[in-house]
């Protein structure tokens, strides 16, 4: 039996990228309004869901350059935490052997600050962020830069129907889909054509371990 190699997205699939979002516009109000922080930030996520410029209404209210809140929304580090399911999985494939990897499209700053926010930078074998890397998903060099042992068999874990799974399922890998519970940011499609689909769909991250053994 061929070792393996587990290769994961980042955003909605190691974590929420809303919880990113929401640790962004916490920091943003504070430093806006200290007083009433709690109270900007409640605007702020309720002007988000409302699909407002969030940080266009925040320059007019506090003649604060919207280039500067978006350097911090971008820059920030957050306050996140790992989910008890993720941190199991992950635990799991370290304890057996599993060699276990990274590709996410996103800047690097931002990237970074999440996976050592979560304690988890120094577990990947190789970590493929876009912006260091030159190229976003789907291109298939991002996800060809693994493939340097013909001996392992290679799975990708992701949530994005729109570009996570079409290298990967060219490249014969086994693809996975950890379905939405609804918080993700980008909403699912799974009515795209035969390439953008995974091979399974699982409800919690957990449920990977099964097609993988």
């Amino acid at each position: 039996m061929k070792a393996k190699y587990i290769i994961f997205d980042l955003d909605d699939t190691l974590m929420y990228e809303i919880e990113y979002l929401e640790s962004a516009y916490y920091e943003i109000a504070s430093l806006l309004d200290k007083s009433n922080n709690n109270q900007l930030y409640e605007e702020m996520i309720h002007w988000y869901y409302q699909k407002q410029d969030v940080f266009g209404m925040l320059e007019k209210k506090y003649s604060h350059a919207k280039i500067d809140l978006l350097n911090i929304y971008r820059n920030h580090f957050p306050t996140i935490k790992m989910a008890e399911d993720v941190k199991d999985t992950l635990d799991y494939l370290k304890r057996n052997s599993y060699k276990i990897g990274l590709i996410s499209d996103g800047r690097s700053v931002t990237q970074r600050n999440k996976l050592k926010a979560l304690n988890i930078e120094d577990i990947f074998e190789k970590i493929i962020i876009s912006e260091e890397f030159g190229s976003t998903k789907p291109d298939v060099k991002n996800f060809k830069i693994f493939m340097d042992d013909e001996n392992l068999e290679y799975f990708y874990i992701g949530d994005n129907t729109k570009k996570d799974f079409i290298a990967p399922n060219n490249l014969g890998w086994v693809t996975i889909a950890l379905k939405d519970a609804g918080r993700n940011i980008h909403k699912q499609d799974f009515d795209w054509s035969e390439e953008h689909k995974p091979h399974f769909i699982v409800d919690n991250i957990k449920d990977i371990i099964k097609y993988i053994n």
